[in-house]
């Protein structure tokens, strides 16, 4: 996404791989250079696979136990994805670029390609704590590049605690979001905000169900009704979207949500997005799978509440992007990231343990007025700090920032009239 709105004012390359999953690095899209959306993309074949069982057995040796820096270079190696091509290819290009823009701080095109050229590079670290940033190896990554753009000051505080960070040119940035076209003017706190809480959880046929929303005449009597009828949901749902992962929290999400259903029965959890774990067949738990951009924006929408699991998260654009479309969060509290959005934004409640998902869920669903609120709130912060504009304004002060920071930079400035390149 940010590589696509930069395309308006830079000329953009994306260096990236074959691969189309981070599980196995398997090359599956073709080598070579394409164009996608005003953007060059360069792929490069992975010279190894990687088996996950092995290497994570191989990752709780390294993370338990003594270990040199060449067993944590062979770690990295087995990690993935392993791409000579790619470090070969910035090798030999690194000068015909204004900026190397690396995202991700995990993996070896960033920890070997950070090396290439400091003086060019600008580091989006996406870092939360979990045991690989303590090994040694990533000392140098914080240490190398000139610039970082943070996702949030929560991120920014956590690796300035961690490291000695070298970056003379740093940016909170994160990334922008799209603020639809709001339904949420004028609606009276006395009406529910979610046509959930109007149609009953029964049997009743849909188009009665439709029929009844659209005659109390809400603001929000459409807001997702498509999305309801196609995956029949009669009643408020709870929504998680992303990788259905355990890694993400969801086998958590999932026990806690059968608690808060056997306690209370009156809600659905729709999970969509890739599927990476098996989902019990019980009758609250709805799989939608992966979804386009529009059928994901009317899931947003419809859902009476959006719950982000995951302990890690770095910014988590599932939170952003239903504050965009007024839909409240409730977030697992063991992320800071995720407590201080809900905190700063007024538009989400946060749960630590099981007794508290179930009472927070419960207040969410059946106090209409407050996800109104929450929801204007959740809006106004995504405004106020997520707009594109604003997300551009401060990549294109990095850049211009590195461009400052190297003598010959500052006799190229302004040669190409299609902005610079990155």
């Amino acid at each position: 996404m940010i590589a696509e709105r930069l395309a308006g004012r830079h000329q953009v390359d994306v260096l990236t791989t074959c691969a189309r999953d981070y599980i196995t690095w398997k090359n599956e899209y073709r080598e070579g250079e394409d164009r996608i959306r005003a953007v060059t993309v360069r792929r490069f074949a992975n010279d190894r696979t990687r088996d996950l069982e092995s290497f994570n057995e191989y990752s709780d040796w390294i993370f338990h136990n003594d270990h040199s820096p060449a067993d944590e270079e062979e770690w990295l190696k087995r990690q993935g994805p392993w791409c000579p091509g790619l470090l070969a290819y910035l090798e030999q290009h690194h000068r015909s670029y204004d900026a190397l823009i690396f995202f991700t701080y995990l993996y070896a095109p960033t920890v070997l390609g950070l090396r290439v050229d400091p003086a060019r590079s600008i580091l989006v670290p996406t870092a939360h704590d979990e045991p690989a940033i303590r090994l040694g190896l990533y000392r140098e990554v914080f240490s190398l590049p000139t610039g970082i753009a943070y996702n949030t000051n929560v991120e920014r505080g956590f690796l300035r605690q961690l490291f000695s960070v070298g970056a003379t040119i740093e940016e909170t940035v994160g990334c922008g979001v799209e603020l639809p076209p709001s339904r949420l003017h004028d609606l009276p706190t006395s009406e529910p905000a979610n046509p959930a809480d109007r149609a009953e959880q029964t049997d009743q046929p849909e188009q009665d169900a439709s029929d009844h929303n659209d005659a109390l005449g809400s603001p929000l009597s459409a807001r997702g009704a498509v999305f309801r009828r196609r995956h029949r949901l009669y009643g408020p749902f709870a929504l998680y979207g992303g990788r259905i992962d355990p890694g993400k929290g969801c086998e958590e999400l999932l026990d806690y949500f059968n608690s808060y259903a056997e306690s209370d029965g009156d809600a659905s959890l729709v999970l969509m997005g890739l599927k990476l774990m098996p989902i019990p067949d019980a009758p609250h738990v709805r799989f939608a799978g992966m979804l386009s951009e529009v059928e994901r924006l009317e899931a947003l929408e419809s859902a009476t509440v959006v719950v982000v699991p995951s302990p890690f998260e770095s910014l988590s654009l599932l939170a952003l992007e239903a504050f965009s479309v007024g839909t409240p969060v409730l977030a697992n509290a063991r992320s800071d990231v995720l407590t201080d959005h809900c905190q700063r934004s007024n538009g989400g409640l946060y749960y630590s343990d099981r007794d508290e998902f179930r009472e927070c869920l419960r207040l969410l669903i059946h106090d209409a007025p407050l996800r109104a609120a929450m929801g204007r709130q959740g809006r106004d912060y995504v405004r106020t700090h997520y707009r594109w504009d604003a997300i551009l304004g401060k990549y294109d002060r990095l850049i211009a920032g590195l461009q400052r920071s190297r003598p010959e930079g500052r006799s190229r400035r302004g040669r190409r009239r299609g902005g610079r390149k990155a």
